[in-house]
Parts: structure tokens; C-alpha cells; sequence
């Protein structure tokens, strides 16, 4: 398939999708690129995704950034999916370990170069592992963010260089709870303590009522997103 033939593909399954199921989408998406992996943070959004996965084509890929700086819950829900599904998880480590971070650019650099502790931690690890398939499902939606507004359930993402699917760019925060409950589909506690978008532990705070649902990552940076989606 030349690139001409995939930007028409591309843009025919937006259109086709935009109000189909995620779970057709997601069906959709193996069956034509088998080369495909999703990127899950273990979030509410990608619990969900990784339930419907279960249900529509188990054996998918599915990796994780792992940061070395996750909360234990985080690290908890993981094991526990892996158990329920029967998931394999691949891990995907930064090149540097902390200690090596700290030598190369000073201790706590989440705090002195958020950006650049990003970067290492989940871009670039992130770049490494894209290169490797055609095509990767993500959990994010419009609403979470201005950023992501204009995300289509089938785009073709530019910063990578491969199909990029968005199974739940329609829902809302509504619409994810409601799933995960009819299915009674695990998720992180830290949800249920006022952590509606969880990060690194040294990065993400609690959520106050009436402030926006990301206003806990990078709190006092204007950083609104890590890098990995455009």
C-alpha cells in the first residue's frame, strides 16, 4: 500500500467510524494493520481499551512506558490486568536509568526541566518502540484537553510516522466511567482519590474540586502535555 492508497484509507475509516463502536474500530484496526500495539498508561480511558481489546482481538500488543517513576498504584493496577486478561505486558525502559539521569543533567530534573525529564523518560523510549509496528491505539479523547480537540478516531500521525487510532476520541469522561462500571473492569484507585489523569508520582497531584481534570500534571508548569501525542 503506497502512501496515497493509506491517506484515502485513512480518511475513508475516519469518516466510517466517527460514529461506530470502539470496539468495531479497534476490531477494524488489527484486522488491517496486524502490525499495530497499544500504548496504555494504565489509566481509566486505556483500562477500557484494554477490556474491549480482551473482548474483540486478544493478543494484541500492548506496552507501557515505564518511567521508573510510577505510583505503586499504578504498578499494582498492572499486575492485576495482567493476571485478569492474561496480558503480557512489554515494558519499555528510558536508556537512562535515574541515577544516570541525575549524573547527566542534576537531581530532580521533573522539577528543573520537566520537559527534557519527559523527553528522556517517555519520548524517546516512546519513538523506539513506534518504530517498530505500522500502526498503535491510544485512549485519548477531545475533551481531555484543547490539545487534543481536533483528534480523529483514524488520523495518520505525522510525529511518528504511522496510522494512529483513537478508539474513544467521542466519549466523555461520562462514557468511560458508565463502561467501566457496567463491566466491572479494574481500574487505578488513585481515580477514586481525586486523581482523574494520572502521571509520574513525582509530577501529578491531586485534582481540587471545580479545577480542570489535568490541572494535577506539571501543577506551576504551563506544561500541558508530555510529548507523545502532537
Amino acid at each position: 500500500m503506497n502512501l496515497f492508497e493509506k491517506e484515502q484509507l485513512i480518511q475513508q475509516a475516519a469518516e466510517q467510524y466517527e460514529n461506530d463502536s470502539p470496539e468495531a474500530l479497534i476490531a477494524w484496526a488489527v484486522d488491517t494493520f496486524p502490525n499495530i500495539t497499544f500504548a496504555c498508561s494504565f489509566g481509566a480511558e486505556d483500562v477500557v481499551i484494554i477490556d474491549m481489546i480482551h473482548k474483540t482481538r486478544p493478543g494484541t500488543k500492548i506496552f507501557y512506558l515505564d518511567t521508573d517513576l510510577h505510583f505503586q498504584e499504578t504498578y499494582d493496577t498492572r499486575d492485576r490486568l495482567a493476571e485478569e486478561y492474561n496480558i503480557d505486558f512489554i515494558q519499555v525502559k528510558p536508556k537512562l536509568t535515574l541515577e544516570e539521569q541525575s549524573a547527566l543533567h542534576g537531581e530532580e530534573m521533573w522539577k528543573s526541566n520537566p520537559n527534557g525529564c519527559c523527553n528522556i523518560r517517555k519520548v524517546e523510549p516512546l519513538t523506539d518502540i513506534l518504530s517498530q509496528f505500522e500502526a498503535w491505539i491510544t485512549g485519548i479523547r477531545r475533551d481531555q484537553a484543547p490539545t487534543r480537540a481536533n483528534a480523529k478516531k483514524v488520523e495518520y500521525d505525522t510525529k511518528f510516522g504511522l496510522v494512529k487510532f483513537n478508539p474513544l476520541a467521542s466519549w466523555t469522561s461520562d462514557d468511560v466511567w458508565n463502561y467501566i462500571r457496567q463491566h466491572n473492569v479494574t481500574y487505578n484507585p488513585l481515580h477514586d482519590n481525586y486523581y482523574p489523569s494520572i502521571g509520574c508520582e513525582k509530577c501529578t497531584r491531586q485534582v481540587l474540586p471545580g479545577e480542570d481534570p489535568r490541572a494535577g500534571r506539571w501543577a506551576g508548569n504551563d506544561k500541558t502535555e508530555c510529548g507523545l501525542h502532537k
